[in-house]
């Protein structure tokens, strides 16, 4: 299953954080490159004094231990969401008639 999942990730070119179990550490902002057998090839940089390091591991499927993608971020400060001019009135946020219909 976690083979299928890596392999997904790997065609889709997305930016995953890796747990390596063996290590005990975690790799963040990495990109599954290659998947040969039961060896997975990642990429990742490091931002150290001043200095960018681009990686590339290779490591066994079995000393994964996570895999885990960002979906989303929100900012934690009181922000208002920044809304388009031309945006149709009824799917602009806080719009009277949208409370109405969550209130059903």
């Amino acid at each position: 299953m976690l083979h299928r999942k890596i392999y997904q990730l790997c065609c889709e070119g997305r930016e995953v954080s890796i747990f390596l179990r063996d290590q005990q550490r975690l790799v963040e902002g990495a990109r599954i490159v290659d998947i040969e057998g039961d060896l997975v090839t990642f990429r990742y940089e490091i931002d150290e004094d001043d200095e960018v390091s681009s990686w590339e591991e290779m490591v066994r499927l079995e000393s994964i231990g996570a895999v885990t993608q960002k979906l989303a971020a929100v900012p934690k400060r009181n922000v208002d969401p920044i809304t388009a001019e031309d945006c149709p009135e009824v799917e602009k946020l806080g719009y009277p008639e949208e409370k109405n219909n969550f209130e059903k």
